[in-house]
C-alpha cells in the first residue's frame, strides 16, 4: 500500500453531489478544523471544482483550503479576468481587481497569455515587473487536474512568495501574482506602523 512507504493515497472520495456534511467530514479526515466562515467559502470553492471536474481528489481539497487559507486577509483579489490567446497574437489580458474595496480594470498585451496578465496587473495597481521566477505543476492527474502555479517577486533584497490554483493555469498565475504582492503590501504597511510607533 502508498501509506506502507510513506506516500499518502489519492482517493476519488467527492463530487458534484457531495454535502456540506460529508464536505466537512473529509476536512476533518485531513487534518482541517474550519470556521463556519471558512468552511462556507471552501465548500463554495468545491462546488465549483466540481462543476468542472468529474473526479475531486484528497489533494484538491487540500490545494484549495490551503490557499483559502493563505489569502483570506489579502488585499488584492481577482474580480474578473479576460485573456485573448492564439498563435496569430497578440496575446491580451483584461483584468478587475478589488484593492482594500476598490476597483480598477486594466488590459495589456504580452509574450504570451501569462506575461500578459501579469503587466495587467502592474498596470491596475501602478507598479513595475518585480516577477524574480515563476512555476506551474498540476495537484493530480489528468487533464481535469487543477494546476499550482508559483510566484515569486524580489522587491530589494526581500523575497515574497504567492501560490494560486485553479483548472485554469491563467488564472491560478494571476492568484500567485496577487498573493505574492498581497504580502509585499501587508510588509510595507507593517513598516510603515512601525515607523509611526518609534515616532520616525
Amino acid at each position: 500500500r502508498p501509506e506502507d512507504v510513506g506516500v499518502k493515497a489519492t482517493s476519488l472520495v467527492m463530487g458534484k453531489h457531495s454535502g456540506r456534511h460529508a464536505f466537512r467530514e473529509k476536512l476533518k479526515e485531513l487534518g482541517y478544523d474550519l470556521g463556519d466562515n471558512a468552511l462556507a467559502d471552501a465548500f463554495r470553492r468545491f462546488k465549483e471544482l466540481a462543476d468542472k471536474k468529474k473526479h475531486v481528489f484528497d489533494e484538491d481539497i487540500e490545494a484549495l483550503v490551503d490557499e483559502e487559507l493563505a489569502t483570506a486577509g489579502d488585499a488584492i483579489k481577482v474580480v474578473a479576468l479576460t485573456v485573448i490567446a492564439g498563435t496569430s497574437g497578440p496575446q491580451k489580458a483584461t483584468i478587475t481587481l478589488d484593492t482594500e474595496g476598490r476597483h480598477e480594470t486594466r488590459e495589456a498585451t504580452g509574450d504570451g497569455p501569462v506575461d500578459a496578465c501579469f503587466r495587467a496587473i502592474e498596470r491596475a495597481l501602478g507598479i513595475s515587473s518585480l516577477l524574480y521566477s515563476y512555476s506551474v505543476r498540476s495537484t493530480t492527474a489528468g487533464r481535469q487536474a487543477l494546476g499550482e502555479a508559483t510566484v515569486r517577486l524580489k522587491d530589494e533584497n526581500r523575497l515574497y512568495t504567492g501560490r494560486g490554483v485553479s483548472t485554469d493555469i491563467i488564472e491560478a498565475s494571476a492568484k500567485a501574482y496577487l498573493q505574492a504582492l498581497s504580502l509585499r503590501h501587508q510588509e510595507e504597511e507593517n513598516d510603515k506602523n512601525k515607523t509611526i510607533d518609534k515616532g520616525i
